[in-house]
């Protein structure tokens, strides 16, 4: 990975946000895992979320990716618009894409038969196979993607498969990608490639929310950072008042 002490061109969110979550809630039997948390992200960003296990990472992210739905007096706005993600699908269609540790892939298919899966092209009434052929070895090639259309998954590598669903949420028009922990199982040769593709996709625009422990990732990569605690939002820093010594320690 590269060294914390490279300098690299600081993010300058003069923009619109894409993404604004206020005073968002959850709360299930007898526990309250989210109280009021507000995250706001631009496009052509990497956003990290950080927080211990529990903090309400995964539950802020769940309902962003419409698997829980908040508790009423929250808001989520798309682009200024309020918004109501009141499932997974409603979330696809608003540009949210989720990548979890445990990978969504279909093993026993074929690269182009992930990345199209419930989207399949027809043509006379049966699966247009060239067109998805063509469709996602355009977004593999752009990827930098060392396999084809016509890979079947399980012969992938973790890194492999995760590159998959990249390309699905690229396909799929995805703006907001969240990505949950995903230097987990890769070396770091292979972390090093996933960091070069996160920063491609942040210069194509895309806001990326980046859920990590590790600080000398966050700090890498990251131009903003959030941290939660225990179900409640603690602050957002740029990256220019990230500290090297003390987020790397």
């Amino acid at each position: 990975m590269q060294q914390p002490s490279e300098q690299r061109p600081v993010l300058q969110p003069v923009h619109k946000p894409v993404l604004e979550m206020e005073a968002i809630s959850k709360t299930f039997p007898g526990v309250r895992a989210l109280s009021d948390v507000s995250l706001t992200v631009y496009p052509g960003e990497v956003h990290a979320l950080m927080g211990e296990n529990g903090a309400g990472k995964s539950t802020l992210m769940k309902i962003l990716s419409g698997a829980y739905i908040a508790d009423p007096g929250g808001e989520i706005r798309i682009d200024g618009t309020p918004v109501v993600i009141d499932g997974p699908m409603a979330a696809k269609r608003l540009g949210v894409a989720v990548i979890y540790q445990e990978l969504s892939l279909s093993p026993n298919l074929t690269v182009a038969e992930n990345i199209y899966l419930g989207r399949e092209p027809k043509k006379a009434g049966q699966v247009d196979r060239a067109t998805m052929k063509a469709g996602c070895g355009d977004v593999l090639e752009r990827l930098g993607a060392s396999f084809g259309p016509g890979t079947i998954v399980e012969s992938l590598s973790i890194a492999e498969r995760q590159l998959v669903e990249i390309a699905r949420a690229i396909h799929a028009n995805a703006r907001i990608l969240v990505m949950d922990e995903p230097t987990t199982t890769l070396s770091s040769r292979e972390t090093d490639k996933l960091f070069a593709l996160i920063r491609q996709l942040r210069a194509d625009g895309l806001a990326v929310i980046y859920i990590s422990h590790r600080m000398a990732e966050v700090y890498e990569l990251s131009d903003r950072c959030s941290v939660l605690r225990d179900g409640s939002y603690v602050g957002t820093l740029d990256r220019e008042q990230l500290s090297a010594d003390a987020w790397c320690a």
